[in-house]
Order: structure tokens, then sequence, then C-alpha cells
């Protein structure tokens, strides 16, 4: 099942249903509850650092696993992209097959290694193991490779969706868990004896860690940090990202189907002629992890797809190493298409200046829409 083209096929049925006669899109909650979730108690927290502690390695060995043809675009890049801006862990970006990765909703990279390559230079396995949301949950190369470095002491961290692919590779029983707000029935119904942990975006349990939706990589890849590095040095990578206030709590009620997330699906989708491409400059040294939340937002709009050009059809390298590959050869792009420069932003400040950016032009009802998503917590999008 191609379960990562997400609530878009899903979204888009909702609407034909609709807009043939689907008078129950009304029974629909008209607004999610939203509430300052309660502090995460000191026990609790230091339960989820020792919880994460490196298993094998003092500098950890992390690795991030995708499948090549449909993986999350900010599930891959982002815990890269903080982890290696930290420079406390060997992180390697894998693929299951050689060749590009292609990324969804938007991006193609080239991986750093695959799984047999990194198989080969280090048998004793990672320390741990990141799982994104893939285009298939039971790939079965994918799943394998996840259950054999589990078998060899890897921490599984199963970011979004990713956590059906770690309940697929037979991970989750028995486990508290939880995933993006939109697969938490779909999760439990098969995997029965898996218990979902509400109002929090990270759930670890014996080896196994999941997470909310898409933006829950961010405060992941932070608590990681802390756990391997200390408190301090998250604190200043969350600062240098633009995150200066983190933790794991959440608002669970706050993200749900609703009136106006369907309205706004259909709308989108029904105004197909005003359906736009907008522009992103691919440039050496782009911040790969404010790329992939900016591009990733503008493209589930369902009025927009972002897509990067370059001058030439030569890779880029980003920050931290990721080669990516220009969607178009083109000199410039239109500037009422263009979205603005990337250049230093720190990673949620261009989130949220994407935000924004959806706002003005397609209103706010298409951000809250976006940031549903993204899973992306309504006291900061709105700020």
């Amino acid at each position: 099942m191609n379960s990562r083209r997400v609530m878009w096929s899903a979204l888009g049925a909702v609407a034909l249903a609709t807009l043939i006669g689907g008078a129950w899109i009304f029974s629909l909650p008209a607004a999610p509850s939203v509430d300052n979730p309660p502090p995460i108690a000191q026990d609790e927290r230091d339960a989820t650092i020792a919880a994460l502690k490196p298993p094998k390695r003092q500098r950890p060995l992390v690795t991030i696993i995708g499948i090549n043809d449909a993986t999350e675009t900010t599930d891959y890049l982002t815990p890269y992209g903080i982890l290696r801006r930290a420079d406390v862990a060997d992180v390697v970006t894998l693929a299951t097959a050689p060749g590009p990765v292609t990324l969804f909703p938007v991006l193609k990279v080239e991986p750093q290694a695959t799984i047999a390559e990194f198989d080969a230079q280090h048998p004793d396995g990672a320390d741990y193991v990141v799982v994104p949301a893939m285009s298939r949950d039971d790939d079965p190369v994918a799943l394998q490779w996840i259950r054999s470095q589990s078998a060899k002491g890897a921490i599984i961290i199963g970011v979004c969706a990713g956590a059906k692919v770690v309940g697929d590779a037979g991970l989750l029983h028995g486990k508290r868990a939880t995933t993006h707000w939109y697969y938490i029935k779909e999760l439990r119904g098969k995997h029965p004896t898996m218990r979902y942990v509400e109002d929090r975006r990270l759930v670890v349990d014996d080896g196994v860690a999941t997470t909310t939706g898409i933006t829950a990589s961010i405060p992941m890849s932070l608590t990681l940090i802390e756990a391997i590095a200390g408190r301090d040095k998250a604190r200043a990578i969350g600062r240098d990202i633009g995150l200066a206030d983190w933790d794991v709590r959440h608002e669970s009620d706050e993200f749900k189907f609703t009136r106006p997330f369907a309205l706004t699906a259909i709308g989108n989708t029904a105004a197909f002629w005003a359906h736009e491409r907008l522009g992103i400059e691919l440039k050496d040294g782009i911040d790969e992890v404010s790329l992939a939340l900016v591009a990733d937002a503008w493209s589930r709009t369902y009025r927009s797809q972002a897509v990067t050009f370059a001058g030439n059809g030569n890779v880029r390298q980003s920050r931290n190493g990721i080669r990516i590959y220009p969607d178009q050869v083109a000199a410039s792009w239109p500037a009422e298409r263009l979205l603005p420069a990337i250049d230093d932003r720190k990673p949620a400040e261009a989130l949220d200046g994407a935000l924004q950016g959806i706002g003005a032009r397609y209103g706010t009802r298409t951000t809250d829409f976006v940031a549903m998503q993204l899973e992306y917590p309504r006291r900061r999008a709105t700020q």
C-alpha cells in the first residue's frame, strides 16, 4: 500500500465523495481544542533521556534509512541535519538499493550508502536507526534490515508514520507508542497489543522510540542530542535552529479530522486552474533542514508544489553534505512564483516564515491545513 501518498489520495476521495453528495462532512467537528499541555514531570523526562542513551559507542553511529522510490522529505533530512549540526554522533543516510532517493512530497537526494554497504562496513550495526515514513510500510528489504539492526542492539526510532514501518517490522508488540494523528487508528488496529500514548510527541519503550507527525522530528532530534551529549548541548542546538523552548509535550486533541480541514482540502483541490509550481533556488551550502521544512510545507497546500531549480543539472551539496538533485534546470524563476531565498535562515524560523507566506497567499485556513498535516502545534504556527 502506498501509504505515504498520505492524506493526498485519501482526501481526494473525501473531496469526490462530498461533491457527489457527502453531507456527512457537516457532522465533523468545527475545530479541535487548542490548549497548552501541562509540563513533563522531571522523572518522566529523566526516564526518556535514560532510555535513549547510546547503547554501544561513546560517539554513537546514527543511520537514517529510506526506500528509493518515496520516503518522507522532512522525516529523512531533519534528523540528519540537526544531528550533524550538533556534531555529537556520526550520521549517515542510507537507501535500500543503489541510486537516488526520491523524497515525498518534494526533493531527490543521493544517499550516502546502501544498507548492504553499511553492513559491510559496520557488521556490529548502528546505535540508532531512524525510520521515516515511507511509500510502503511493508517493504521487505527495509523491514528485514530494521529487524536485524534491532537484534544487534540499535535503538529504533520511527518518525511520524515511520511508526507503521516499525510496527510491520514486528517491533511494537506490547510497547507504548505514538504516530502521526492521521494514522493512529490504523496503527492500533494493525497492532492491537501496542499501547497508544497521547499528549507526547516522543514515546520511548524498550529500545523503540516513536513520534507524532512530521515536525516532531525536530524535538526528537534535540532529545536525542540531550541523551548523547547533555541538556546544555541540546539547548545550544535548539537556539541555533531557532527553537529555544522545546520538549516532548503535545496536545493530541489539537490534531484531528475537522470540517475546516476537509473543506480546505476540497476547495483547494477543486481550484485546479489556480495550482502553481513555486521555485526554490538550489544552492551549494543550503541548510537541508530549512529546505526540507519549507519545501514540504509549500507542497502540502493542495494549491502549490515546491520545485527546486538551478542553472545546470549538477547536484548541489547541502550545508551538512547531502547531495541534492535540482528538479529543473533554469537560470531564474518567474518572480511572482519564486519563494524567498532560504540562505542562512534558521530551520524553525524558515518553517514559520513559510506558514506565514502560505497564509498571505492562500489564506489562514490553508495555513492551518498545512500545519495540521505537519502536526505542527498552532501555538507556534500562529505566532
